[in-house]
């Protein structure tokens, strides 16, 4: 019985255990989780959704404050074309993020960042290409794009002296956006070292629409498979998305697949950057809990418990302070959803907003709880305790299930005394 061990990813002149841990952001996979993925031979994310609101949590900055005082007078206006970050500032917090990891790293695996193309920031390429260029500058092993096709990623830091360096990946959910990518980059002379293929049980936003049941990860990723080799390309692909078990990891691995990404059961654990109150949400989540909505201002379906805070909660807008889905001419589809809600009840004391909801403010309060399809089942990994909370994991305990399981077993933690 083959277990996921007995497989090795190769990257460049690399050998690594199998196993990728998705960078689900706002600082839900921590620097801490993506040590620890690192220190026991895989690949770890840590992810720049909002990095600046990160560094200031963890690092004592100020970034967030300081934006909010240059356009605090801006705050009543529905024209948020004036709110610019501060690209230094940006290069800054990136840096800081970045550095303060890779300093920390043990082991023989790697630490990439997620970065998002659909954090637009009122100036899309702008912001994309600093928040890829200081992640190289800071050293980080590699980066994986996501959120959004990259057409013009590669192109923004072709220049860079890392750029044939650091480890580059695409996140794509079928075989037709992988080959526009390559298509769009192939004058670079540089092809992805390598692509997540991510299905429809994912957590977070998802490549599909709202027939996103329609498809399932293991077609893809043998369309993904057969797409490369039909070009003559040797490209590793790593499948994601509802992979719950080591045997399932396995599968996709006899299917070709080199590596799998994996996140839900990370989700749980004590590095893991979730405050523990949400974790237990997690575990005790049933399947009807989970619902895959429209809520997200990007326009992606997502995957979240539709009992958690942010679904239908009216906030006013606070772009001066934040604004990371601004696109290009300062707009944002939750404003123009608040704004229609408070043109009709604008004596209202809480405005409920059925249509969006503002990621920005509820990602960074951990009140978005995005999460896999299989979350349900988190129950069955751990134990339940005589206050009706569940015994936390730890990183190790699940990274090494995956690695050495068989017969779609998950192993359990050792009971906490008493």
């Amino acid at each position: 019985m083959k277990k996921l061990d007995d497989f090795r990813l190769k990257l460049g002149n690399k050998e690594l255990v199998p196993i990728m841990i998705g960078g689900m952001g706002v600082d839900i996979s921590t620097t801490e989780l993506a040590l620890e993925a690192a220190r026991l031979g895989g690949i770890g994310h840590i992810s720049d959704a909002m990095v600046p609101a990160v560094t200031d949590r963890l690092y004592k900055t100020h970034f967030v404050k300081d934006k909010l005082k240059k356009y605090k007078y801006n705050a009543d206006n529905n024209d948020k074309s004036v709110v610019q970050f501060n690209l230094d500032n940006l290069a800054e917090a990136t840096k800081i993020h970045v550095s303060k990891t890779m300093e920390q790293k043990q082991g023989d695996g790697l630490i990439f960042i997620n970065c998002m193309e659909k954090l637009t920031m009122n100036n899309p390429a702008g912001t994309l290409e600093v928040r890829l260029k200081s992640a190289m500058d800071a050293g980080i092993d590699g980066i994986s794009l996501s959120a959004g096709l990259h057409l013009g990623s590669f192109s923004l830091i072709k220049d860079h002296p890392r750029f044939h360096d650091v480890k580059l990946g695409i996140i794509v959910s079928s075989s037709r956006a992988l080959n526009l990518f390559l298509r769009k980059t192939a004058r670079l002379n540089r092809l992805p070292d390598f692509v997540v293929v991510e299905g429809p049980l994912a957590g977070g936003h998802l490549g599909f629409g709202m027939d996103w049941a329609d498809y399932d990860l293991k077609s893809i990723t043998r369309e993904v498979i057969d797409f490369l080799a039909e070009k003559d390309l040797s490209i590793p692909v790593i499948a994601a998305g509802g992979i719950f078990t080591g045997s399932d990891a396995v599968e996709f691995m006899e299917l070709g697949a080199s590596a799998v990404q994996v996140g839900t059961r990370f989700t749980v654990t004590n590095e893991c950057g979730l405050p523990e109150k949400v974790k237990q949400e997690y575990f005790k989540a049933d399947e009807d809990d989970i619902e895959v909505n429209l809520l997200s201002p990007t326009g992606y379906p997502m995957r979240m418990l539709k009992k958690c805070p942010a679904c239908h909660s009216g906030v006013s807008p606070n772009c001066e302070a934040f604004g990371y889905l601004l696109d290009a001419k300062g707009n944002c589809d939750y404003i123009t959803a608040y704004n229609t809600e408070l043109a009709k009840q604008p004596e209202a004391k809480k405005i409920i907003v059925k249509d969006k909801t503002c990621l920005c403010y509820h990602m960074r309060k951990f009140n978005c709880w995005t999460c896999g399809h299989y979350t349900y089942q988190l129950k069955d990994t751990s134990y339940k305790l005589d206050n009706g909370d569940y015994q936390m994991l730890t990183a190790e305990h699940v990274f090494k299930d995956y690695q050495f399981s068989v017969n779609n077993q998950v192993a359990l933690p050792e009971p906490e005394a008493g």
